[in-house]
């Protein structure tokens, strides 16, 4: 169960341990019905910038709590995978590439920029993966966002049935108030065993926000997208 430290902050969780056993940690917002999943870092210090900004929409929602619907419980993962950030690295410990590791379309090496990568030794091999793999299936979000770097873009998710409709109409909703172009599928590359396919396999609309750079986190457009989120979901 979450935990409060004395006032003094969010209620936080840990949700599971890294490889090397660091604790990837949940924090909630807000107590309504309806749940906003919010997850930066999959890809370590790689996109370390999708850490900073989780952080920041941390401080902005200790500081301005009034903001949020009073329907929505808002959760924040900052980093799924801290010891790709401790390492500044794409990878977790056992040179995984976690977005290759979840279960859609899964294939033990995946593609990354051409490059080859790791996807584990099967869907969820990895601690960080299997850790939001147990958050997801037990709290049931209705929708999940998560941050990268730097393709400038708000890609839909889709395994093998399609695009959800929830997911375009938070994609559009998003993409429109930050600014960020919105794409429906990512077709650069073959993408595989990515989380954002696997919510959409078990039907949780789920978006990726590509931040524009690797060290910028574009604070204010973020946000004109994350309230853009609580209009749509104060509606329910």
């Amino acid at each position: 169960m979450p935990t409060k430290n004395n006032n003094l902050g969010p209620k936080q969780e840990i949700i599971g341990k890294s490889v090397e056993k660091r604790d990837i940690v949940a924090y909630y917002f807000g107590n309504g019905e309806r749940k906003i999943l919010f997850v930066g870092g999959i890809h370590g210090g790689y996109e370390g910038n999708s850490v900073l900004l989780a952080n920041k929409f941390m401080d902005y929602l200790s500081t301005n709590p009034e903001d949020i619907p009073k329907n929505l419980t808002i959760t924040i993962i900052p980093s799924i995978n801290p010891d790709g950030v401790f390492a500044v690295s794409r990878f977790n410990t056992n040179k995984v590439d976690l977005n290759r590791n979840f279960d859609c379309k899964w294939k033990p090496k995946g593609v990354w920029k051409g490059n080859v990568v790791s996807a584990g030794t099967a869907p969820f091999s990895e601690p960080e993966a299997m850790a939001l793999r147990d958050f997801v299936l037990k709290n049931n979000p209705d929708a999940v966002i998560f941050w990268h770097s730097q393709a400038n873009a708000v890609y839909a998710s889709e395994c093998k049935d399609g695009i959800l409709p929830e997911t375009l109409n938070i994609m559009n909703a998003y993409s429109e108030a930050s600014g960020y172009p919105s794409v429906k599928s990512f077709d650069s590359y073959e993408v595989t065993g990515d989380a954002e396919g696997w919510l959409a396999s078990i039907n949780i609309p789920a978006i990726t926000v590509e931040l524009k750079t690797h060290e910028t986190i574009e604070w204010e457009g973020n946000l004109l997208g994350i309230k853009a989120l609580f209009e749509y979901y104060k509606k329910y």
